[in-house]
C-alpha cells in the first residue's frame, strides 16, 4: 500500500493475527494491497523491490528490523526505512467484544498513519571521551578493576582505603589515595575535587605508602567507576552519563560495569532534550525568586540557578521531561521531538481510528522502553492491549503536560492513560499536577474527571492488563479542530478553548488548584502606595504602569502566577489567584488601581500620587532634621524642578559654593613691582589689598 508518499508493508507474522486488508486500505485512503506472511524470510524480495522504488518505506514489524537494515545495507540501498508495531499494540489482541474486531482494524490503520507523520529531529551536541577513567573505590577490589579496564582505557586507582592493597610489580595504573569531596560533570568533563589526596610511592615495599597528602587537589576525567559503596557523588547518579556506580561486593555488577564502561570511548551525539528561551523565564527578577518548578523536579540536578534565569547543563539532561511539563511560560519546552511533532502525532493517531469506524479512543502515552516491554508482555501472555488503546510512544512519559492531554481530549478521546515505571517515581514528578490541572478544567466545562486521566505507575504487566481493560471509558469528547502552533501557552489555550465549545457547560471562569499556571491577581488599593515595583518585577508582561497617571494596569492572558509581584511588593498588598478565564476580559488590561496624580504646590505640575505623597510628608514633616524647620515640609510636595529650585533661593542653600577669587593679571604684578614690593608674602598682601 502507498500512504503519505510511503511504501506501507505489511505482513501477518506467519498468520498469528489476522488483517482485513481492504479495511485497512479503505481506512488510510490507499489501494488495497498484498498482506505478507514471512517478509522477514521467504518473502524478503518484496522488501527488496519496496526499497528500489525510491519511495520512503514504512514496515509494520519491529521484531525483525534489525535484520531488515542489515539487508538494505547488503543490498546499498539508501531509501529511508522506519518501522511500527501493529503485532503486539493491536493484531495480537484477544477479542472481548463483537466490536473489536473493528477497532483493531482502526487501529492499525492509526498506528500506520501515526508512523508515516514526519517528526523535526531534534538538535544534538558532540561528547568526546578520550577514556580517560578514574576508578574509586576501597582495597584491592577498586585495584583489579583498574588493572582489567587498562588493556582499554586510561585508568587511575583513588583509593579510599589502600590498607590491603599489594603493589603491583609493573606501575600501569597510577594509584593514589584520597576522598572526593565533591564531584561535577558528565561524560567527557567530570571534575573531583579531592581531599587527603596522595601519589603511591614507588619504592612501597609490602604495603603501599603514599606520600604528602593534601586537601583540595583537582582532577579532570572522562569515565567515574564508583566502586566506594557510599553516598553517590551526582543527583540521579544513575541519570549521569559516564558515571558508573556499582556495588563492590557484586563481582556479576563489577563484571557488567566494566564490559560497558570500554565502549565510552570516542564522539557521541547526545540529543539536546530541553529547549530554553531565557527571555520568557519566569524563575526571578532583581534578586527575588519566583517560579522554580523547573529546579524543583529535575531528578539529575541538570537545572540550576543562574540569578534571574536558570542554567541547563544538556550534558546532565537525561530527557525525563519534567521540567517542560511543569513549566508555566514554556520557556523550558520538551524538544525530543517538539510539542508540534508529538500533537501531530497525537491527532493523526486519534483521527484516523475515528475516521475508520474505531470507538471510544483511549490514549496511552508510554515510555518507549517501559511501556514497549509492557504492552509485549501483555500481547504475548495476557489479553493484550484493548482493541480501543491507542498506544502513543515517547521517549520520556513525564514529559507529557496539560497542553498534549487537553490536545487528546480535543481530538476526540474518551480518555488518557500514562504508563510510568515505578522504579524511576522521580522522572515523573510533574504529572501530578498536570493531571489535577486537568481535571479541574474537565469538571467546570462539565466533562466530568472521573476516568478520564490516570497514571498507571506499574511494572507488573497483569496489573497494567487489568487496569486498561477492567475501566470502562466515559463519553468520548466531542473532536475538536485547533491549531497548534505557537507557544507552549498559546497551544494550552487553543485546545482548552476547543474543548469549551463542546462542552456541556460553558461557564465563564473555573477555579483552578494553587499550582496552576493561569490565573489573576487581587491588589489591596488601601495598602497599595502604586510604587510599581510589581510592574517592573513581572517577567511575563501581565503588569503595566501608565505614563500619564499613577496606575497599575493587569493582562491576566499573560500571568503564569509565578509570584514575583507578591515577592516584590515591599507593602505585600498583592495576592494570586488561581483560575482559567474564557472572556474577553482575559485578553484586556484591567485596571487594578489607580490614583488623581498630586500636583505641585509650586508650579502645580502632576507628579507622583496623592496617597504616596500624603504617607511620606506624614512620616518625614517634623520629624526628620531636613524637613523640622518652618516651610521646609513644603518641599515633599513639590516636583523634582520645584524642589531644587526652592532649596536654592534659601540662605543656606546646599548648592552654593565659595565665591571665585579675582583673576590676577600681569597689570596686577607690574603695579606692585612699582610700589617698591618684591617678596612674595608682600606682594601676595598687596595683590589682596589692591
Amino acid at each position: 500500500m502507498d500512504h503519505a508518499g510511503r511504501k506501507v508493508l505489511v505482513c501477518n507474522c506467519e498468520k498469528s493475527m489476522e488483517i482485513d486488508v481492504d479495511a485497512l486500505a479503505k481506512a488510510l485512503g490507499a489501494e488495497p494491497g498484498m498482506v505478507k506472511s514471512h517478509l522477514c524470510r521467504t518473502e524478503i524480495e518484496s522488501f527488496q523491490n519496496a526499497m528500489s522504488g525510491g519511495e520512503p518505506v514504512l514496515v509494520a514489524c519491529t521484531q525483525e528490523a534489525p535484520l531488515f537494515r542489515e539487508f538494505a545495507e547488503e543490498i546499498g540501498s539508501h531509501t529511508p526505512v522506519n518501522f511500527t508495531n501493529i503485532r503486539e499494540n493491536a493484531g495480537w489482541m484477544k477479542p472481548q467484544s463483537r466490536g473489536d474486531k473493528a477497532n483493531v482494524t482502526a487501529k492499525m490503520a492509526a498506528l500506520l498513519a501515526e508512523a508515516c507523520v514526519n517528526v523535526k529531529p531534534a538538535r544534538q551536541r558532540s561528547i568526546t571521551s578520550g577514556g580517560v577513567c578514574l576508578v574509586y573505590g576501597a582495597g584491592q577490589t577498586a585495584l583489579d578493576a583498574a588493572a582489567k579496564l587498562s588493556h582499554r582505557l586510561s585508568p587511575s586507582v583513588l583509593l579510599t582505603d589502600p590498607r590491603d592493597i599489594v603493589p603491583p610489580a609493573t606501575g600501569e595504573v597510577p594509584i593514589y589515595t584520597g576522598r572526593i569531596n565533591r564531584a561535577k560533570g558528565s561524560l567527557g568533563a567530570f571534575e573531583v575535587i579531592v581531599d587527603g589526596y596522595a601519589p603511591m610511592m614507588p619504592s612501597s615495599r609490602g604495603g603501599a605508602q603514599f606520600l604528602m597528602a593534601r586537601d583540595g587537589a583537582s582532577a579532570q576525567c572522562d569515565l567515574i567507576l564508583d566502586l566506594s559503596g557510599g553516598t553517590p557523588l551526582f543527583t540521579g547518579s544513575d541519570k549521569r552519563d559516564g558515571y558508573f556506580r556499582v556495588d563492590p561486593n557484586s563481582p556479576v555488577a563489577i563484571s557488567d560495569a566494566l564490559f560497558e564502561l570500554v565502549d565510552y570511548v570516542g564522539e557521541f551525539e547526545k540529543p539536546i532534550y530541553v529547549d530554553y528561551d531565557a527571555g520568557i523565564c519566569a524563575h526571578g527578577r532583581s534578586g527575588k525568586t519566583g517560579c522554580s518548578n523547573c529546579i524543583d523536579v529535575c531528578p539529575a540536578g541538570a537545572i540550576t540557578s543562574a540569578g534571574n534565569t536558570v542554567a541547563i547543563d544538556n550534558g546532565i539532561c537525561g530527557g525525563c521531561g519534567n521540567c517542560s511539563a511543569v513549566c508555566p511560560t514554556g520557556a523550558a519546552s520538551y524538544a525530543y521531538p517538539a510539542r508540534d511533532g508529538t500533537i501531530a502525532r497525537q491527532q493523526t493517531l486519534i483521527s484516523t481510528y475515528l475516521k475508520a469506524g474505531g470507538t471510544d479512543p483511549v490514549v496511552l502515552f508510554h515510555d518507549e522502553s517501559h511501556g514497549n516491554e509492557i504492552i509485549a508482555a501483555m500481547a504475548r501472555f495476557g489479553r493484550g492491549l484493548p482493541a480501543n488503546v491507542l498506544p502513543l510512544s515517547v521517549f520520556a512519559a513525564g514529559s507529557v503536560g496539560h497542553e498534549l492531554i487537553a490536545a487528546a481530549f480535543t481530538s476526540g478521546a474518551a480518555r488518557v492513560a500514562i504508563l510510568t515505571d515505578p522504579r524511576k517515581a522521580d522522572d515523573y514528578a510533574g504529572l501530578a499536577p498536570q493531571k489535577e490541572l486537568m481535571d479541574a478544567l474537565l469538571d467546570g466545562l462539565g466533562h466530568g474527571s472521573d476516568k478520564r486521566i490516570e497514571i498507571i505507575s506499574e511494572a507488573d504487566p497483569d496489573a497494567v492488563e487489568a487496569r486498561l481493560h477492567d475501566v470502562k471509558p466515559p463519553k468520548p469528547v466531542p473532536a475538536k479542530s485547533f491549531a497548534a502552533v505557537g507557544s507552549k501557552r498559546e497551544v494550552a489555550r487553543a485546545a482548552i478553548g476547543a474543548l469549551r465549545e463542546a462542552a456541556p457547560q460553558k461557564p465563564d471562569r473555573i477555579e483552578l488548584p494553587v499550582s496552576a499556571p493561569y490565573g489573576r491577581i487581587t491588589i489591596d488599593t488601601e495598602g497599595c502606595t502604586l510604587c510599581l515595583a510589581c510592574v517592573s518585577a513581572c517577567p511575563a508582561g501581565a503588569l503595566y504602569d501608565n505614563p500619564e497617571k499613577p496606575q497599575v494596569r493587569f493582562q491576566e492572558l499573560a500571568c503564569v502566577q509565578c509570584g514575583l509581584c507578591a515577592t516584590t511588593c515591599p507593602e505585600k498588598v498583592i495576592t494570586l489567584e488561581a483560575r482559567y478565564d474564557f472572556t474577553n476580559a482575559a485578553f484586556e488590561q484591567a485596571v487594578l488601581n489607580e490614583e488623581e496624580p498630586f500636583e505641585c504646590v509650586r508650579c502645580g505640575k502632576p507628579f507622583g500620587s496623592a496617597k504616596t505623597v500624603k504617607r511620606i510628608s506624614e512620616q518625614l514633616a517634623g520629624k526628620h532634621w531636613m524637613f523640622a524647620g518652618e516651610g521646609e515640609a513644603n518641599v515633599i510636595e513639590m516636583c523634582d524642578d520645584c524642589r531644587i529650585q526652592t532649596m536654592s533661593e534659601r540662605a543656606d542653600n546646599p548648592f552654593a559654593a565659595g565665591s571665585r577669587p579675582r583673576t590676577i593679571t600681569t597689570a596686577d604684578y607690574l603695579k606692585a613691582r612699582e610700589e617698591g614690593v618684591e617678596d612674595d608674602l608682600s606682594l601676595e598682601d598687596f595683590l589682596k589689598d589692591s
